[in-house]
């Protein structure tokens, strides 16, 4: 003979009254992971825009170079 609650969840064993205690670890645990996730995306973002930067130098460097080639080849 199994014991039944009208919620469903509890099962023989627990305590219809430790639902509430299981909603506020569900609630912490969904905080948790959205912390996680957002600090995620801030981490991907940050690191896609010193990418950017890096390219943006670089090809700043690269234009710069090619720039004093074909004025040096003028001069001649």
């Amino acid at each position: 003979m199994s014991v039944q609650y009208p919620r469903g969840r509890a099962t023989a064993g627990e305590k219809p009254g430790n639902e509430p205690e299981e909603v506020k670890l569900q609630n912490a645990s969904k905080q948790i992971v959205q912390n996680a996730i957002l600090q995620a995306v801030q981490q991907v973002s940050q690191e896609s825009q010193r990418r950017e930067e890096r390219i943006s130098d670089n090809q700043g460097h690269i234009q710069l170079g090619v720039g004093e080639l074909t004025k040096k080849h003028e001069k001649k």
